[in-house]
């Protein structure tokens, strides 16, 4: 599911994704960077991760890794088995950081995206599979929301009643039941209610 829904997402930003050679890796390891500064790696200051932002930031490299995997020619079916078969076998550092440096590793070097480091992620985060698919569905809802309101052509608003989108996203997620058949619509039209007409 999660692979059909990145492929459309794909799809509605550029309709030829496959052939324009988009960076997926360096979107991977960009997004490490930003989570490190989340998560809070400054020794000479007191940091403390902000646990809901690197969940956030997770569940967007997980797009990214989707899209690197995609590759035209593998059915979904057997990614999703490759993935499952990864993401069952975590990858870890001695603790968050150098396992998000495996992550970012992986994707500077080897232009991969490495889902076993990511596994390992996720357990140090205390992030479960089904957090991360009810995460996924959000934000690819929330990614949709953006290119109807104008983020491709920059008249789209990422900040209204003085909170970030994501953070919007956050709270219509928990408002609703994300076992629901139509989750994502729901999701949908519940951004639609909440932005600034």
């Amino acid at each position: 599911v999660m692979l059909e829904m990145q492929n459309a997402m794909n799809t509605k930003v550029h309709e030829k994704w496959f052939s324009q050679g988009f960076e997926w890796s360096r979107a991977i390891w960009v997004e490490c960077a930003e989570m490190l500064d989340h998560y809070g790696w400054k020794w000479w200051k007191k940091q403390t991760p902000d646990t809901e932002q690197v969940i956030l930031e997770l569940v967007d490299i997980f797009h990214f890794g989707l899209s690197l995997r995609i590759d035209g020619e593998t059915s979904y079916e057997q990614i999703a088995r490759q993935l499952e078969a990864e993401l069952s076998t975590p990858q870890q550092g001695d603790d968050f950081k150098q396992t998000l440096e495996l992550l970012a590793a992986s994707a500077v070097a080897d232009k991969t995206f490495n889902a076993a480091a990511f596994a390992g992620c996720m357990a140090q985060m205390g992030m479960s599979i089904d957090d991360l698919y009810r995460g996924y569905v959000g934000k690819n809802t929330l990614n949709f929301f953006r290119q109807d309101y104008g983020y491709k052509d920059g008249s789209y608003h990422k900040i209204w009643q003085g909170k970030e989108d994501n953070e919007h996203l956050v709270e219509v997620v928990k408002s609703l039941d994300t076992e629901h058949a139509d989750f994502a619509r729901q999701v949908y039209q519940g951004l639609v209610a909440r932005y600034p007409k």
